[in-house]
């Protein structure tokens, strides 16, 4: 069995059809949404997002935003995601390196700069 899965983010309609189960991160942990789940919602953690669907499997980096899961429907509301294949990995290392040295002067806004290095290292995970 199957369940209809969206996901959207600010600029663009990222997925959408028949799935058997994604695997994410919430804030709370990581959980699965399988078909005929109770109604949730939640908040999602910087992290991966898993999909299945015919016995293939797809990744992409989500960088927050919630999920809505109700009659076997589950929206995805993404506050950044992307395909592995279309991380610049560079591009993703300076934004690390820059993060670090925010954090090491303690200049600035360090939540900004956390949450900036959590999504870099989330995108270089998935690059390698």
């Amino acid at each position: 069995m199957q369940f209809y899965l969206k996901i959207v983010s600010p600029d663009k309609l990222f997925y959408e059809g028949k799935v058997d189960e994604i695997i994410t991160k919430g804030v709370c942990g990581e959980f699965a949404v399988l078909p005929n789940m109770a109604s949730f919602v939640t908040q999602l953690a910087i992290d991966k997002i898993r999909i299945q669907s015919d016995g293939k499997e797809k990744f992409a980096v989500i960088g927050g935003g919630y999920i809505d899961v109700r009659n076997n429907k589950v929206t995805v509301v993404a506050n950044a995601i992307e395909w592995p294949e279309e991380i610049d990995k560079n591009r993703a290392l300076r934004a690390k390196e820059r993060a670090l040295k925010r954090l090491e002067s303690n200049e600035g806004d360090s939540l900004r700069a956390e949450i900036a290095l959590k999504k870099a290292i989330n995108r270089l995970s998935v690059t390698k």
